[in-house]
């Protein structure tokens, strides 16, 4: 009887945190799609599929989205394996700037492309610029990351002696590849496929961006359609569809991290010298390195150019509301804003992340226990699959009335931002408690220290430092954050990333060079958080 009431007591908070700030706004938003004039209308919200733009946005999301996982599996591949099986000079600063990408705020991706792109761009004589294959390619760019982390974790774990048992007995290396380091590899390719695949389906700020009102995902479709046209019916239609697809996606993503996990008690081989045989993947892990390098040099570039001569006059304009007053706030005020409300998403997505990975990871002594500890995995990654847009927007519409009306508050943007974290932070955390020997819990009990001093001598010196990076992660991830905040924030209270959106929107060349700076100064305070992170050696950061 106890051990449920420990689970019930744990449980407790995040359960109603989640309830409270995640499913009350999805269903808050759902329900004014569903409910027409007090009645519940389900046909009329049904109907909304059968609309013809209804379906170039969905025909645009599936086939963008396999295409950017595509291009972001093919690249992401080779440089998986130079990271995790070779012994490469600066290695670990390679892993790093890979990482990079998929922390970088979605609004700042698409300006990068842009000025890549751009007519006046390094590339703009390939006429890419507002195209679909722009779009494909900044998805592909934000979440290559994902499978160089995800597939790299995996080969390092790899055992090299089955392998080089088949190359003794003759095998050459596609044979040794396709028998022997393929199959082991294909779970977690599957897994990072998938999770790329959502993540691409889900896409808003860089689609936005580089779309604009011509091409739609249908999370940028959800946006439009509460935010310009009104017609909630249709984006809870949109929303409802998501959710189904994205549960669909993340069982297929959990069943595929049921095979045994390479970042629990992993054992990582010892990379090898390259060989003349590897210069194919160092080509292809160069050619990805330019790829994530082009657009972040461009648009640093662009930062620095103000009417055709080099210049810091953008970054001094960070400092001014833009010509044609175009904001209320200087840039570097919203920067700061920005600080703060990462600061206070990161120590609630923390917190509350801690609680989650605790209770999903505790020891069950029966199926039902088991089952409900599973459960309550799937539940707290539900904010993975919900669109940012929805949530934001369920937000404004059920947080503002007694005895719950956070309109005004402070607390409104961190709280969203901390639901997108949420899952990140937990994913980073599990592993590591589910790696953590029970026997030495035990042990520690049997000389009478209670849970306290036993999760403080046996748990606490083997999590502080998932604990810090999951922590740099959330923040990285709160800093950027642009979907949920777009509807949230105050327009005296501005964040970065919608500061920079803002910039873009108005016109004037020194609007758009203050969004290049301020897309530089968010891009490195990222790149600088997520290199601390990398330093701290946490596999499961990043990983899903």
């Amino acid at each position: 009887m106890r051990r449920p009431l420990t689970l019930v007591a744990l449980a407790a908070a995040p359960v109603l945190a989640l309830g409270v700030f995640f499913v009350l706004p999805v269903t808050g938003m759902l329900a004014e799609g569903f409910w027409v004039d007090g009645r519940f209308a389900p046909g009329e919200v049904l109907a909304v599929l059968g609309r013809p733009r209804v379906h170039r946005v969905l025909w645009f999301t599936l086939w963008s989205a396999t295409a950017a996982t595509a291009v972001a599996v093919l690249l992401g591949l080779p440089a998986a394996y130079a990271v995790s099986r070779l012994a490469l000079p600066g290695r670990g600063a390679l892993r790093a700037a890979l990482m990079v990408p998929f922390v970088l705020p979605t609004v700042v991706v698409g300006v990068a492309f842009q000025q890549l792109l751009g007519e006046d761009g390094p590339l703009g004589f390939l006429g890419l610029d507002g195209s679909p294959v722009a779009i494909v390619l900044g998805l592909a760019f934000f979440n290559v990351s994902v499978v160089v982390r995800v597939v790299g974790g995996a080969w390092e774990s790899l055992d090299p002696r089955p392998a080089e048992a088949a190359a003794a007995l003759g095998a050459g290396p596609a044979q040794v590849f396709r028998t022997v380091t393929w199959p082991a590899l294909r779970p977690a390719v599957v897994s990072a496929g998938s999770v790329v695949f959502l993540f691409c389906a889900a896409g808003f700020g860089v689609v936005l961006t580089l779309g604009g009102l011509r091409y739609a995902s249908v999370e940028t479709e959800i946006y439009l359609l509460t935010t310009n046209l009104l017609d909630l019916q249709a984006a809870a239609a949109l929303s409802v569809l998501q959710l189904l697809v994205v549960g669909s996606l993340l069982l297929v993503a959990g069943r595929l991290r049921a095979v045994p996990d390479a970042r629990v008690a992993r054992t990582v081989a010892r990379p090898r010298a390259a060989r003349r045989g590897d210069v194919p993947v160092l080509l292809a892990t160069a050619l990805l390195v330019v790829y994530v390098a082009a657009p972040v040099l461009t648009l640093v570039a662009g930062s620095l150019r103000v009417d055709g001569a080099w210049s810091l006059a953008n970054y001094r304009a960070l400092g001014t509301e833009g010509s044609e007053q175009a904001l209320l706030v200087p840039v570097t005020a919203a920067l700061g804003n920005s600080v703060r409300t990462a600061v206070d998403a990161t120590w609630m997505a923390v917190l509350l992340g801690l609680l989650v990975a605790v209770v999903v990871t505790g020891r069950s002594r029966s199926r039902a226990e088991r089952r409900v500890r599973g459960l309550l995995d799937g539940f707290f990654m539900l904010p993975l699959g919900v669109s940012a847009v929805t949530v934001g927007f369920g937000f404004l519409i059920t947080l503002d009335r007694p005895p719950l009306d956070l309109r005004d508050s402070g607390l409104l943007v961190p709280v969203a931002q901390a639901l997108v974290a949420l899952p990140l932070v937990v994913r980073t955390l599990v592993p590591v408690l589910q790696g953590i020997d029970d026997r030495q819990r035990q042990a520690a009990a049997s000389l009478g220290a209670g849970p306290l001093r036993s999760a403080l001598t046996v748990d606490l010196p083997i999590v502080w430092k998932p604990l810090l990076a999951a922590a740099g992660f959330a923040f990285a991830v709160s800093l950027g954050e642009f979907g949920a905040t777009s509807f949230l924030a105050r327009e005296d209270a501005p964040t970065l990333p919608v500061v920079i959106f803002r910039l873009i929107g108005h016109p004037g060349a020194m609007n758009y060079g203050m969004a290049l700076a301020g897309s530089v100064v968010l891009a490195a305070t990222t790149a600088v958080v997520m290199l601390a992170v990398e330093r701290l050696r946490v596999g499961s950061v990043g990983t899903f």
